[in-house]
């Protein structure tokens, strides 16, 4: 078989137990037993995942492979042979020969890949080889759905006595299978010594790279030697050697796969033996043999099974239904459940009509069991269109079938269906012809091909306008780092990437209205949805922060000179070329000034529809003319993050609009919905063929489409590799400019996105622009800031607000992680930061928030939008936060009336005795209580009390990762009790005002109880943190891990029910044992857990100093700012807010490169982990965002609104001289502003001396009343 066959063609190898499939691009994966070892996605096109050799000539620097993978190149004589236990690949690169051999081990859990390189020339050539293989080392189907959070428990070490890479997955959870890989890279006859080695993927790729320009590639790069807790794993080793003409050398690697540590050290033995090779090649060929003849599959057969598992990999149109069947499809997995089929595994279905097809069904049953010997799962449906005397001969076929697949258990599942067509459903049969992979029908007629779509005429589009005159800001930005700074006073934040740079990691914008939204990085990366991030996107989302690939592309093109470039500085970068990004609130705005083209991109969604709106500015301000091609291209998901939407998507040009649609009918939830794309209507050709546009083993800075001067090809429909491709044609006359439009969006159904292909098409885009503006200003202009310290007032005026607002309340997304759903505890904490400034979304999340409530008062943990799927658990502390945020609301708004707003409960099954949760979609009750019911069912049914008096903690309090502490129905939480005291003081006077007195005197005599059994938590110098089900403390001094416990500390403070020196000495603890000054963090707890006997949950999973176990997780360490306020410090509270400050982290390019993330929005953690301490970790959907804002304007500056009254009581530094504060008061009929300024001529902490309001001296003690007059206010608080 040549390498340049039409069809791609997989060998699977395995020995039961380590399965390798390898393609014949040499790309691939490895499994072991029911866990991924390696990274893979099914990706027809580009084809890209594997476990790789690289070589490198060191005297030219010419990096090459050999297979076709890769680096995407092909030769015409590339040879690939598929044999039994045995792939081989053949190249001749110049002067050099390649062969290259692939097997696993019959008799060990060992891989192989022999590389044998001839060097054919007459000069001696000095070469290196690397290995490159991305680690997972866990469920695949985790993986794909959240590879950031997946790669973070890999750890990695080198075993240099025995010249292995060690690899293993830290467990979450004790019923998690151990797992340990490691890898030697051997060169037959070269003396033994150290490799280069490297385990971390962001130094072996670089940001912003893929593996075809990896920075370890490039001429005379070495490998950095990154082992341990790397974040984003792989095995990476190089060996340098000379090759004399007319001489070969054999380079081996070996990677094995073992439960213990021990025994995947043995590999280093097996490495070392000169005879090993042979006998693992030997042994592979004799196992596979057998294993053929054991199923009774002969040659013939066996090629037909390997053509069947090409379309079992990877999606194939040729081997599927026809298109018009494949769009017939509807409502996904709950469609095929009616015939007990799960649609977890890929699907054959084969046809019968009679008895001719029954040697056919037979060998398609063969072709099963030996699949699954080598733990490949594949699904068989029989499909019975014949007569009673088929059905007759069927049967005991079928039943001998299903004994063999139930009596084998030690092997992956894999199930066979038989069912009459006469008795189906049309909905089953269409399901069925829609999500079969292998379609086995001999009277079907061969799938056509896909007719392009007609294309309207071709006539370029001319600019006229004259070029603008390029317009640049001169003001210096704010907290510069060689990256970026802020700019517009604060209002966005500019990023420069000349010299090809990139920002550190992707510094993104999320930009969001509650329908429809996107995020974009500085470089051009991102995705975009609607409705549901998670389930619903758009867009496949990115989650790399390594190479950040841009999955929705403009593409400008020189039709003279072929010079093709993009608008953002990914996927093609030129060289000398300028780029800048710029984000604001609700847009980002991209100039790249490249061949001669000045090009402006300005991105936005608007208030109230569901689009991204685009609009591009192409200028030439050279003498002569340019004849461009702009091309759009999008690749879609329409599908869960993490599933395989691919193969159902359908794309078809709109006939009404001439827009492109595309729409996934195969999912239960959004299959009606209709995506589109346009420019404007500007579009002269359309195609939505993935692998026509890119081409075969296509890369975005290369597509296919774009190299040459054919049109786009057109094809479109149901069954491709799907894309949305647009392009037009233009001509720049000299000094002229031309304005584009690009629009992404989604719809109910066609008839909704066409009418908003109608309205953006020519709707106003400044007028667009300025009610974004208008909606974010009103927001954030409610209160602003003058402080002495400018990076609090940048985070309290601009962007913590719009943090919350538009990632944590609309678009509930970020760049590491995609959620979609709605958290109970979690949202609602983010709207008491809103109360002041958009009380509505506080009050309208409320009372969303208590639909999610059962009868008997516990809550959803979180839910999914629209259908409300979601996870009933025994989390303790969810419920409370509803009373909790209530009371808050209704102190700040005033609003008392929420309490009577009537809201159903939800109904649903109790978790079963010995589960932890249960996920399942709710019903409604007929039962419509008061919101204060909610409440106050919520605290009825939260007063626990266990051995020691505290609180139960159940399966987590606000630490879900203690998930292990209390599940035995035992565990208690000290935290928990502060939290309930501050919950009862805030609402059982809400109670009583409401006629609830009993109830409340309950709830404050339980709170009285929890004073003194939380007094008697007191270890000596801090608070213990809970009790686990044996009665055995956490958080105490005798621990092994988690000595100490922050929150437990500053909530002993924010309940103000702690012996006041216990408080004291408990935050003077906190700031002793959990503040690093050096790395300006503060963390969670310490020691973090790893090896301690106690198991708290899956906490101790992550690696120590990393997120919750041990970290800094900042949502959670902001509560000690608090603390400290109201203990009177205000210069430890004002530096603590200065280390969570991210403006503080990225002030400069030192502080910047180590830090790493966006240096202008809150993150969820900082890193405490030796050599990546200070690292910050995820950003953007945090609800640390919320509890700083409050921080800052509530606990420092003192700005604590009551309902209509207002209390300025600050805590801040003592060398602080004083501060402003502008206020804009919606009152029900206007707005009335009120100018403040704080004086501190005494240089005091806190103390209200003097407060004046409009000249008139007021008690300074009390709070004031705000007028609703629509007046300019002036007020005056002195300190001391």
């Amino acid at each position: 078989m040549t390498a340049s066959s039409r069809a791609p063609r997989h060998a699977l190898l395995s020995n039961g137990r380590l399965s390798l499939a390898v393609d014949r691009h040499g790309a691939g994966f490895s499994r072991w037993r029911d866990l991924a070892v390696t990274r893979w996605r099914e990706d027809a096109t580009c084809d890209g995942w594997g476990s790789w050799l690289l070589l490198r000539d060191e005297d030219s620097g010419e990096a090459w492979s050999p297979t076709q993978q890769p680096f995407g190149r092909s030769a015409p004589d590339d040879s690939v042979r598929f044999e039994p236990g045995r792939a081989t690949f053949g190249r001749r690169h110049h002067s050099l020969h390649c062969t290259l051999e692939v097997a696993v081990a019959a008799d060990a859990d060992v891989e192989l890949r022999r590389l044998v390189l001839s060097n054919h020339g007459d000069r001696q050539r000095h070469l290196s080889v690397a290995s490159y293989a991305e680690l997972v080392l866990g469920p695949a189907a985790a993986d794909d759905a959240h590879p950031a959070f997946s790669k973070m428990f890999v750890q990695t070490e080198w075993e240099a006595g025995r010249g292995l890479l060690l690899a293993t997955r830290r467990r979450r959870a004790d019923g998690e299978p151990a797992i340990w890989a490691a890898q030697a890279l051997r060169i037959v006859g070269d003396l033994p010594g150290a490799p280069e080695l490297e385990t971390d993927r962001m130094r072996f790729l670089g940001r912003g790279r893929s593996l075809r320009q990896a920075q370890a590639l490039q001429p005379g790069a070495a490998l950095g030697g990154s082992v341990g807790c790397v974040l984003d794993p792989v095995f990476a080793q190089r060996r340098h050697f000379t090759l004399a003409p007319d001489s070969e050398v054999a380079i081996l690697l070996w990677t094995r796969l073992a439960e213990r540590r021990d025994d995947a050290l043995a590999l280093a033995g097996l490495a070392d033996d000169a005879d090993a090779p042979a006998r693992l090649f030997d042994g592979a060929r004799q196992q596979a043999t057998a294993r053929l003849r054991q199923f009774g599959i002969d040659d013939a057969q066996a090629d037909r099974a390997a053509q069947w598992l090409d379309a079992l990999l990877v999606s194939d149109l040729a081997q599927r239904a026809v298109p018009e069947a494949i769009a017939r499809g509807r409502g996904g997995a709950p469609t095929l459940w009616a015939a007990g089929i799960s649609g977890d595994r890929p699907i054959a279905l084969l046809r019968l009509h009679g008895e001719d097809d029954l040697p056919c069904a037979q060998e398609l049953l063969r072709a099963q069991h030996f699949w699954r010997a080598q733990r490949f799962a594949v699904d068989v449906v029989l499909l019975d269109a014949g007569d009673a005397a088929l059905q007759a001969q069927l049967e005991p076929l079928v039943q001998a079938q299903q004994a063999q697949l139930q009596a084998a258990s030690a092997l992956p599942r894999a199930e066979l269906f038989a069912l009459r067509e006469s008795a189906m459903a049309d909905v089953l049969r269409d399901g069925l012809a829609c999500v079969a992979r292998l379609l086995l029908d001999r009277e079907a007629v061969p799938s056509p091909a896909v007719a392009a779509a007609a294309a309207p005429p071709a006539s370029p589009l001319r600019a006229t306008a004259p070029a603008r005159e390029p317009t640049a800001d001169h003001a210096s930005p704010e907290f510069p780092n060689g990256c970026g700074g802020f700019v517009d006073g604060g209002r966005a934040y500019r990023i420069e990437l000349d010299d090809d740079r990139c920002t550190p990691q992707p510094w993104v914008n999320v930009i969001a209205n509650p329908a429809f939204g996107f995020l974009v990085s500085a470089e051009g990366g991102g995705y975009a949805w609607a409705i549901n991030s998670q389930q619903n996107p758009l867009t496949p989302w990115p989650n790399d922060p390594v190479s950040d690939r841009p999955h929705e592309v403009l593409y400008l093109r020189d039709e003279d000179n072929g010079a093709l470039w993009s608008a953002t500085a990914l996927p093609i970068r030129v060289a000398g070329a300028k780029y800048a990004a710029t984000h604001g609130k609700g847009w980002s705005r991209f100039e790249t000034d490249a061949h001669g083209i000045a090009l402006e991109l300005l991105q936005c969604v608007p208030v109230d529809d569901a689009l991204k709106l685009a609009r591009v500015r192409l200028a030439n301000r050279s003498p002569r003319p340019r004849r461009l091609s702009f091309t759009a291209y999008v690749e879609w998901a329409l599908g869960p993050n993490g599933s395989v939407p691919a193969p159902f998507v359908q794309t078809a040009r709109d006939e009404r609009t001439g827009a492109l649609f595309a729409r996934n009918r195969w999912r239960p939830d959004f299959g009606e919905r209709v995506a589109f794309a346009d420019l404007g209507g500007a579009q002269q050709a359309i195609g939505g063929d993935r692998a026509a546009f890119l081409g075969p083993l296509g890369a975005l800075d290369r597509p296919a489409a774009l190299d040459g001067d054919a049109p786009l090809s057109g094809r479109l429909g149901a069954g491709l590799d799907p894309c949305g491709a647009l392009q037009l044609r233009i001509e720049l006359p000299p000094h002229t400019e031309l304005e584009l439009r690009w629009l992404l969006g989604d719809a109910p159904d066609a008839a909704g996105a066409q009418a908003l292909v109608a309205k953006y098409r020519s709707i106003d885009i400044d007028a667009v622009l300025a009610a974004v503006a208008a909606q974010w200003n009103g927001l954030l202009d409610a209160v602003q800031v003058r402080t002495p310290d400018r990076a609090l007032d940048l985070m309290l005026n601009d962007w913590l607000l719009y943090q919350v607002v538009g990632c944590r309340l609309w678009a509930r997304t970020a760049y590491y992680q995609a959620s979609g759903a709605w958290g109970f505890r979690d949202q609602l904490q983010d709207v008491m930061a809103l109360c002041v400034s958009r009380p509505d979304l506080a009050r309208e999340h409320l009372l969303r928030a208590a639909g999610r409530q059962f009868a008997e008062g516990d809550v959803q943990h979180w839910w999914l939008p629209p259908n409300g799927q979601g996870i009933r658990t025994r989390v303790s502390d969810d419920r409370v936060w509803l009373a909790h945020v209530a009371a808050h609301y209704v102190g700040v708004s005033g609003d008392a009336a929420v309490l009577d707003e009537a809201v159903p409960f939800l109904t649903g099954a109790a978790i079963p005795d010995g589960a932890t949760d249960a996920f399942f979609q709710p019903g409604t009750s007929d039962e419509k209580p008061a919101l204060h019911e909610h409440c106050a069912r919520a605290l009825d049914s939260a007063l626990t009390r266990g051995a020691h008096g505290l609180p139960l903690i159940g399966t987590g309090d606000w630490n879900d990762g203690m998930n292990a502490v209390g599940a035995g129905g035992r565990g208690e939480s000290s935290w928990m009790g502060w939290f309930l005291i501050s919950t009862i003081e805030a609402y059982a006077p809400l109670a009583e005002a409401r006629g609830d007195g009993a109830r409340a005197q309950r709830w404050r005599d339980y709170a009285q109880a929890q004073r003194a059994a939380l007094e008697q938590a007191w270890d000596g110098a801090w608070y213990r943190r809970s009790y686990y089900d044996d009665g055995t403390p956490l958080g105490s001094a005798g621990s092994d891990a988690c000595r100490i416990d922050s929150i437990a500390q500053s909530w002993s403070v924010l309940a103000g029910a702690a012996e006041p020196a216990h408080a004291a000495q408990a935050m003077a603890s906190n700031q002793r044992e959990l503040v690093d000054p050096g790395h300006r963090l503060s963390r969670l707890f310490t020691p973090p857990f790893d090896h301690a006997k106690e198991n708290p949950g899956y906490i101790r999973g992550y690696p120590p100093g990393v997120r919750e176990n041990g970290g800094q997780y900042t949502h959670g360490a902001v509560w000690s700012i608090f603390a400290w306020a109201a203990l009177g410090d205000g210069g430890r509270a004002a530096e603590l807010f200065g280390y969570f400050n991210p403006v503080r982290h990225g002030d400069g390019a030192d502080a910047a490169a180590h830090y790493r993330v966006e240096p202008y929005v809150s993150c969820a953690d900082v890193y405490s982990v030796d050599g990546l301490a200070g690292r910050g970790g995820w950003t953007w959907y945090t609800g640390s965002a919320a509890w700083l804002y409050r921080a800052g304007l509530e606990a420092m500056l003192g700005f604590r609104k009551q309902g209509d009254r207002l209390r300025i009581d600050p805590c801040v530094p003592k060398h602080w001289s004083g501060f402003e504060l502008d206020y804009r008061h919606r009152g029900a009929q206007q707005s009335t502003r009120y100018a403040i300024r704080v004086e501190n001529p005494r240089g005091v902490c806190r103390g209200v001396r003097v407060l004046e309001l409009d000249g008139r001296a007021l008690p300074p003690e009390e709070p004031f009343a705000l007028a609703d007059d629509g007046g300019d206010h002036r007020v005056r608080v002195l300190l001391g």
